[in-house]
């Protein structure tokens, strides 16, 4: 008898109403996540780009290159107008608003002038001496504003010229005038005329050099108070100098008042030593250029010499010391010229910059410390035989066939340039090239070094030292976590070393700079000894405890034996601490510090690499370990049981097995942690000392560029070079990591290709 079982088995509708809306529930539900998931994708990359054109925005101005127009006040051009006063210019400026000129003529005549229009506003008439005439002109510097007359009766008269604001009705107006630093009556400097003529000083020392070609004789002056301070007594004290023979066209006084430049025929210059032992002496005699000198003037703070020629070439000469130890004028760099002869060159008042002017009336900007030239244009068709910056470098005054024009110039960051900012650079006062940073000094002569290599060798030797203590202590402890440890004791470790990443890197920093780095100043011998120690120790306990009988070595759960390296390793590291004054006195002479120092030959600064090396190497160690852990944990367990059947070891299924199924992620890890080396900003602010140099020695320190942002960014002018190449280094950063990124996925997906299959 057969049985119909048939009806036993349900009906199964998977087309209920209630199916299909789960399905299409399912199914929006599943599209959302998508399209959410997308959108924040998206939303990252977007930002991203923001991040990179805005820094882009910001870093572009720097390579703009200089433009020149004649000046125009409400769209209207300022047209060429007469030079006001009469005879031949000897000397043309601006105030600071490029609002009033200042031309000095040879009939002793000293015109102030409304720069717009050429209006005369105040003139001032030297007071010559009868039977006198004006010879010579010689500037201290152009932020000094003071200025001399050369007589034809060895006389020299000293002025300055001032301006002062004032703003009745909320309207600024400017008022021009002379004053006398040294006096109104002329000073004796020669018994001759003053054909050449020279002037520096400050305060209440000055030296004034004049003369004729060959003939100088150089007054220094003295000021000083009279009994009842009314009155200012002047000392004046002559000596002739020696004889050149060079037929000397232009002298110049450097500022410290002991050299003396002076430019003669056929390119040669010498160089007089006020201070030599034996009296003033020439101190070198030297063939300079080629062809014969047009140009010869003195660059912004008096330390570098611009020397043109009559060949179109300019270049840049100062003082260094040769292997004997003695001052030589040396050649530091030529910068690109014309064909034609120079006829005048003005430098800028507050900038290492200068323009020429040539036959072919070509003007040319230059910076010389980025030894670039930021414009190259003709000006005119008729010759031009005068041109003067204004305070600021936002104005040019020409002056041709004694007609002036005014010209708006637009030259923000001259002092940027590749090889300023990535080559090494020979500045003023330096013996040789270098790579420097500093961006600012307390005088308004200095000379910006904005070279970014320092900061870029300092970042990379930071991560360096910090990967290089975190590496591989984070992946050997992710190892042991992952594939060793038993799962119980990994529950309490795992988030433990994360909660590690929790810590705010100030207070890393603040522990570093303030605790770890004396800490670890005077007890050097016992940290290197603990460095030591520690490996042996640990290796030593190990192969002793799994010596120890069976019985002894079963009382510790299996797994929890690690657990016993806690006190090994404290045990150890406070007697490697305790042995550290023995053993200084017994290898190092009782100062380790001294003996690294003097013995060895290499510096120590407290705040150093191996002290960022520790602080930040705790501070990525979470990173690396939490990344390099989970990667290890998430290999299929399979693999290792399959290894393990087939005969291998643990240590054979870890290192040919786990470790290559598991290395896309590991170096993830790496890759990561270095990121966030490179990238940190508050433990090498605060433990590195900041100082900006290129050693890789791990016992000085350094400054990274996220360290050197964050401490200039708040006190740069906004818009300035300064404020500009800041944004460039976080623009360097970015495009780092990005590199370092994209290659970390390359090699990562790389490896996943290649150990996918196992």
């Amino acid at each position: 008898m057969t049985t119909d079982n048939s009806s036993a088995i349900p009906d199964l509708d998977f087309n209920t109403a209630s199916a299909k809306r789960s399905r299409k529930f399912r199914a929006l539900k599943d599209k959302l996540a998508s399209s959410l998931i997308g959108f924040g994708g998206v939303s990252v990359i977007i930002a991203i780009l923001l991040i990179f054109f805005y820094l882009l925005y910001e870093v572009q101005p720097l390579f703009n290159s200089a433009k020149i127009h004649q000046w125009q006040d409400n769209e209207q051009v300022i047209e060429a107008y007469p030079a006001p006063g009469e005879g031949e210019t000897l000397y043309l400026t601006m105030e600071e608003q490029a609002e009033i000129g200042l031309r000095v003529t040879d009939l002793g005549q000293l015109n102030f002038f409304d720069s717009r229009t050429g209006t005369m506003m105040e003139q001032v008439q030297a007071d010559i001496p009868a039977d006198t005439s004006v010879t010579s002109f010689a500037l201290a510097s152009e932020s000094s504003r003071m200025f001399a007359l050369g007589l034809s009766n060895g006389q020299a008269l000293v002025f300055k010229h001032e301006y002062r604001s004032d703003y009745p009705d909320g309207k600024r107006v400017i008022t021009p005038s002379i004053s006398y630093p040294l006096g109104e009556a002329p000073i004796d400097v020669a018994d001759v005329s003053l054909d050449l003529l020279a002037i520096n000083g400050e305060e209440s020392d000055f030296l004034i050099v004049g003369g004729e070609k060959n003939n100088l004789n150089a007054a220094a002056l003295s000021l000083s108070e009279s009994l009842f301070g009314d009155d200012v007594e002047i000392e004046v004290s002559s000596q002739h100098l020696p004889e050149l023979n060079i037929d000397a066209t232009k002298v110049l006084l450097m500022p410290d008042r002991r050299w003396i430049l002076i430019a003669g025929n056929n390119g040669k210059v010498a160089v007089l030593d006020l201070q030599n032992s034996e009296g003033p002496a020439v101190s070198q005699l030297l063939d300079a250029t080629d062809g014969n000198i047009t140009t010869f003037d003195l660059l912004l703070g008096g330390n570098a010499l611009l020397l043109g020629n009559d060949l179109g070439t300019i270049s840049q000469w100062f003082l260094v010391r040769d292997d004997q130890n003695l001052w030589q004028l040396t050649k530091i760099r030529e910068f690109e010229g014309a064909d034609a002869p120079l006829t005048d060159l003005t430098t800028e008042h507050r900038r290492k910059g200068f323009a020429t002017i040539d036959t072919d009336n070509t003007l040319r900007i230059y910076n010389s410390t980025a030894h670039r030239t930021a414009l190259s244009e003709k000006l005119s068709d008729t010759p031009i035989d005068m041109i003067a910056f204004a305070p600021r470098a936002n104005a040019l005054l020409t002056e041709q066939n004694k007609t002036l024009t005014l010209y708006k110039v637009e030259n923000e960051h001259p002092d940027v340039s590749w090889s300023a900012l990535w080559e090494e650079v020979w500045y003023e006062g330096y013996d040789e090239a270098k790579y420097i940073w500093q961006s600012s000094a307390a005088n308004n002569d200095f000379e910006p070094k904005y070279s970014l290599m320092p900061l870029a060798f300092g970042t990379l030797k930071a991560a360096f030292y910090a990967m290089l203590l975190a590496t591989p202590l984070a992946i050997c402890g992710a190892i042991y976590t992952a594939y060793f440890m038993v799962p119980s004791l990994r529950r309490k470790v795992k988030p433990f070393i994360e909660l590690m990443e929790a810590l705010p890197t100030v207070i890393l920093g603040f522990l570093a700079g303030l605790w770890l780095a004396p800490f670890m100043e005077d007890n050097l011998p016992g940290i290197f000894t603990c460095l030591l120690l520690v490996p042996l120790v640990v290796v030593a306990f190990g192969f002793t405890w799994a010596q120890l009988p069976q019985k002894i070595r079963f009382m510790i759960p299996d797994g929890w034996d690690a657990l016993l390296l806690i006190p090994v390793i404290i045990l150890t590291t406070l007697f490697g601490l305790s042995i550290s004054t023995g053993v200084e006195s017994l290898l190092f002479g009782g100062d380790m510090r001294t003996w690294i120092t003097d013995d060895l030959g290499i510096s120590y600064d407290q705040r150093n690499a191996l002290v960022v090396g520790i602080a930040m190497g705790f501070a990525v160690i979470p990173t690396i370990f939490s990344i390099t852990e989970d990667a290890i944990f998430a290999v299929p367990k399979h693999l290792s049981f399959g290894s393990l059947a087939l005969g291998a070891s643990p240590w054979q299924t870890l290192t040919r097995v786990v470790l290559p199924t598991a290395s896309p992620g590991i170096f993830s890890a790496v890759m990561i942690g270095m990121g966030r080396a490179v990238g940190e900003t508050m433990i090498v602010l605060m433990a590195t000392g900041n100082t900006p140099i290129m050693d890789m020695n791990i016992f000085e320190g350094m400054r990274t560029l996220a360290a050197n942002i964050a401490v200039e960014m708040p006190e740069s002018e906004v818009g300035s070079s300064h404020y500009r190449i800041l944004f460039l280094a976080a623009f360097v950063l970015f495009l780092f990591t990005f590199a370092v990124n994209t290659l970390a996925e390359l090699v990562r997906q790389s490896l996943r290709k290649k150990y996918g299959s196992l």
